[in-house]
């Protein structure tokens, strides 16, 4: 791995649990925000919306081909969502949804059963 990246899981999971600064999926427990991406579950060091920016994305990016939607857990509130990401998004043809944290979560849980093409970005929430 490279950029001190953490990877988790090789495989998305749905996430059984969050809260407490933290998620549990795949009979794991991991503390901090989360990026579900098509290759697995990965650390993300964004803590707050205001850390939404295009390197922060970048992961997402990289993965974009296999994204057709990207759900974004914005913490504990609703937050706008930068209208210049928004762009790089659509020119990607990703459809960005942000919402609270354990509303993307189980948004998250469904659209995976759903075997939809589906990535999230989370910010832990206490």
């Amino acid at each position: 791995m490279t950029g001190g990246e953490r990877r988790f899981l090789p495989r998305v999971a749905p996430i059984d649990a969050y809260g407490t600064g933290g998620f549990r999926f795949a009979e794991m427990s991991h503390r901090g925000s989360l990026l579900c991406l098509p290759s697995g579950m990965h650390a993300w060091p964004v803590t707050s919306a205001a850390e939404f920016s295009v390197q922060a994305f970048e992961p997402v990016f990289a993965e974009a081909d296999a994204i057709e939607i990207l759900l974004v857990g914005t913490g504990p509130d609703v937050v706008f969502f930068p209208e210049a990401l928004r762009w790089r998004f659509r020119d990607l043809k990703i459809v960005v949804d942000a919402m609270p944290t354990g509303a993307a979560t189980r948004t998250w849980n469904v659209l995976l059963a759903e075997d939809r093409r589906v990535a999230a970005a989370l910010i832990a929430v206490p």
